[in-house]
C-alpha cells in the first residue's frame, strides 16, 4: 500500500520538475481558485448555478468583485479558505497562498492549529451530525488539516459507503474523481490531454493508490479554457474531468504528501466512520 513511508517513490515524484517557474506567481489566487473549483461546478455538484461565468473568468484571467462573489458561493470550499486565512493572519481568503494551501497544500496548513480546525468543524457540522459529531472530530484529532483531501475523505459521505458492497464501486469512483490527483502528461490533443496517474483503490480494508494507468481529461471546452502551454512531460493536477494546473516539484510533493497523509488518517478511522450516513441524508 502507498503510504507516507514511501513518500520518496520516484515513480511519482519527478525531481526534474521545475521548482518555481515564473507562471506560479503570475496566477492570482482567485484565478487559481477557478481552476480547481470549476470542474465540480460544471457538473452541478457545488457552487453557483452559472458555471459558464466561472469558465469565462478563467479564460479571461480577469479578477473582480463578481469573481469574488462566485467564489464565496462555494459553501464547501469557502469556509476552509476563511479558516486558513484567519488562522495564519492573511487578510484575503483568496490570497494565492491560502488557495494553494487548500487545494494543493503548502506551509500554511501546519500553522492553522487543531483548535481552530476543530472549532470550524463544530460550527459547520455539529448541527447536522448531532451525537455522531465526535466521529467526524476524530479525523481532526488524528491530524486532519484544512486540505481538500480532508473534506473528501473525512467529511464527505462516500468513505462511509465503502463498506456496502453494493455502493462501494460508485463511492470509490466519486472519491477518485473528487480528490485532487496528480498525473504526468503523455499527449495533448486539442481540448483533451492524456495523463499517466495512479488511481485510488479499495481492498475492503484500506484505501491505497494502484499501479499507474492512463486517463484523459479536459483542458478546455470548444477551445475555451484556462490552462495553455501544457506539454508532454509536465506534471499536472486533476479534479473530476479537468486538468487544473501545472505542478512544480514543490507543489507535487505537497499534494502527494497531504493526500497520502489524509488517506492514512482515514484508513485508521474508517471502521468507525458513522458520520457518513448522517451527512448523506
Amino acid at each position: 500500500m502507498d503510504t507516507l513511508n514511501t513518500i520518496a517513490d520516484t515513480t511519482i515524484i519527478d525531481h526534474n520538475a521545475p521548482e518555481e517557474p515564473p507562471y506560479v506567481e503570475a496566477t492570482a489566487g482567485a484565478q487559481l481558485f477557478v481552476r480547481y473549483a470549476y470542474p465540480p461546478n460544471a457538473l452541478g455538484y457545488c457552487g453557483p448555478a452559472d458555471s459558464r461565468a466561472l469558465l469565462q473568468y478563467g479564460a479571461s484571467g480577469e479578477v473582480d468583485q463578481g469573481l469574488v462573489q462566485l467564489a464565496q458561493a462555494f459553501h464547501g470550499a469557502w469556509p476552509y479558505l476563511e479558516l486558513i486565512s484567519t488562522a495564519t493572519g492573511i487578510r484575503d481568503p483568496l490570497d494565492r497562498r491560502v488557495v494553494e494551501a487548500y487545494w494543493v497544500g503548502n506551509e500554511l496548513l501546519p500553522n492553522v492549529g487543531l483548535g481552530a480546525t476543530a472549532a470550524s468543524m463544530e460550527e459547520r457540522f455539529r448541527p447536522r451530525t448531532g451525537r455522531q459529531f465526535p466521529h467526524l472530530l476524530d479525523g481532526v484529532l488524528a491530524g486532519g488539516v484544512p486540505h481538500h483531501s480532508f473534506h473528501v475523505f473525512g467529511v464527505y459521505p462516500w468513505v462511509g459507503l465503502l463498506g456496502d458492497d453494493r455502493k462501494a464501486p460508485q463511492a470509490l469512483d466519486v472519491l477518485e474523481r473528487c480528490r485532487i490527483r496528480w498525473g504526468r502528461v503523455e499527449r495533448v490533443d486539442g481540448d483533451r490531454i492524456t495523463v499517466t496517474s495512479r488511481p485510488l483503490t479499495w481492498d475492503g480494508i484500506a484505501l491505497a493508490l494502484g499501479p499507474p494507468r492512463t486517463e484523459t481529461a479536459l483542458r478546455s471546452m470548444a477551445g475555451i479554457g484556462y490552462l495553455g502551454g501544457i506539454r508532454p512531460g509536465d506534471w499536472v493536477s486533476l479534479h473530476w474531468d479537468w486538468v487544473c494546473d501545472r505542478l512544480t516539484a514543490r507543489q507535487l510533493r505537497a499534494l502527494r504528501f497531504h493526500t497520502l497523509r489524509q488517506m492514512e488518517i482515514t484508513n485508521r478511522t474508517i471502521g468507525r466512520n458513522t458520520v457518513a450516513t448522517v451527512l448523506a441524508n
